[in-house]
């Protein structure tokens, strides 16, 4: 046995080599997909109010802001999600191979996780997940040894839960609130927004701050049950070992689009008309969204997944951002604060959705040749580092 694992056949390594490689760029991809959604949000005071911003209202402007919310927005998270509960089964299989505990491992894992988080809110972003993670793992130390099924009826049932409780929230404003005032405090808050973050360092925290007070109670009753879905899903998925060979799998992918792109981009497209056309209330796009983008991110994962083998090229560079994508996602924030707010540029406000767009593409085009560089003399990326070491508490071997 001993022999075995010390000097795996090679088939085995160029298995596990493109295993892991696959599930790096799918998380490269993700990572992408995050960051133009974002930087909308870290833009402008307005998009965090969820309402557009008056100085950019041309067709082109429109054409972005659709386009965004249409085919990224809520999917691309609910994907890292996904990918995150597939990381828990590995590491949970890790910590057996080597004869750990893994209990008190996870936990001091989770807890530099929520630390870093919370530093993330508080300074650069006060839409950090990473903190709604760090709650989530706690979920998945409960449910680890639930079968695969359970795990996918569990996953569901939250999911169909959660779009009630919005339908719920939808029957109850059509019954009689009045959003017109709504909407008047908003753009009001939005304005007052702009002005802090565009502000002195400790306007850009108060103003985090106030937003959190709202953030974190829809994080916990809203997106919490929706990325511990997300993340059911992929300890299922990694129970069952399927990305250990796709194409092995290749009719589950296929179906996946199917029913993805068909029931997944008609609910996005509800989804937009509600969240810009106005004509009906947000909360009913929110729930048909809850249903229905999970299977448009699995459609976008099958499909990469697909044409993944065909586009090599494609998938070294996306393997490397997404090998740190830790790193990287803290370093979108730092870099967005930079251009925005009041830590450098002080642009909130200034840029136009199109323009938003484009910087996204260039700084993740930077991460990439970034990332590629770091790691040809390092095993982790820096943030992965310090995790790691939190994790095992004991330093990590840094060179390859």
């Amino acid at each position: 046995m001993r022999t075995q694992e010390t000097h795996p056949a090679r088939p085995d390594v160029r298995l596990a080599a493109a295993r892991i490689t696959s599930v790096d760029a799918l998380r490269g991809f993700s990572l992408l997909g995050i960051l133009v959604v974002n930087i909308a949000f870290l833009a402008s005071g307005y998009r965090m109010a969820g309402l557009a911003e008056p100085a950019f209202n041309s067709s082109l402007d429109w054409g972005v802001r659709w386009f965004v919310t249409l085919f990224l927005e809520n999917k691309f998270y609910l994907l890292f999600s996904f990918l995150f509960g597939y990381s828990f089964t590995l590491q949970v299989d890790s910590a057996r191979r080597q004869g750990r505990p893994f209990v008190p491992m996870f936990l001091r894992r989770l807890a530099g996780l929520f630390l870093l988080g919370l530093a993330h809110a508080v300074l650069l972003f006060p839409g950090d997940i990473l903190t709604t993670y760090a709650a989530v793992g706690l979920a998945l130390l409960i449910f680890r040894g639930v079968r695969p099924k359970t795990a996918v009826a569990l996953a569901i049932t939250l999911t169909l839960l959660l779009a009630a409780a919005f339908m719920l929230l939808a029957m109850l404003a059509t019954m009689g609130l009045d959003m017109s005032g709504r909407v008047a405090d908003g753009s009001a808050q939005a304005a007052a927004s702009n002005s802090a973050l565009g502000g002195m360092f400790w306007q850009i925290i108060s103003e985090h701050l106030r937003k959190l007070s709202f953030i974190i109670v829809a994080r916990v009753f809203f997106q919490g049950p929706a990325v511990l879905s997300a993340c059911l899903i992929g300890l299922a998925v990694g129970r069952l070992g399927v990305l250990r060979d796709v194409g092995a799998h290749t009719r589950a992918l296929r179906n996946l689009q199917w029913i993805g792109f068909t029931f997944g981009l008609g609910g996005a497209l509800f989804y937009t008309m509600c969240a810009w056309n106005g004509t009906v209330h947000k909360f009913w796009g929110e729930a048909v969204d809850l249903v229905t983008a999970p299977l448009l991110a699995a459609a976008y994962a099958a499909t990469f997944l697909r044409v993944l083998p065909y586009l090599p090229r494609l998938g070294r560079l996306l393997t490397a951002p997404g090998r740190m994508a830790l790193s990287n996602y803290l370093a979108q924030s730092l870099i967005c604060s930079l251009i925005f707010t009041g830590y450098g540029l002080a642009l909130v406000d200034r840029v136009s959705p199109p323009v938003e767009v484009l910087i996204a593409l260039g700084i993740f085009a930077l991460q990439v040749v970034y990332s590629r560089w770091w790691l040809r003399n390092h095993r982790y990326g820096p943030v992965e580092w310090l995790l790691r070491y939190l994790t095992y508490w004991r330093r990590p071997s840094q060179p390859q």
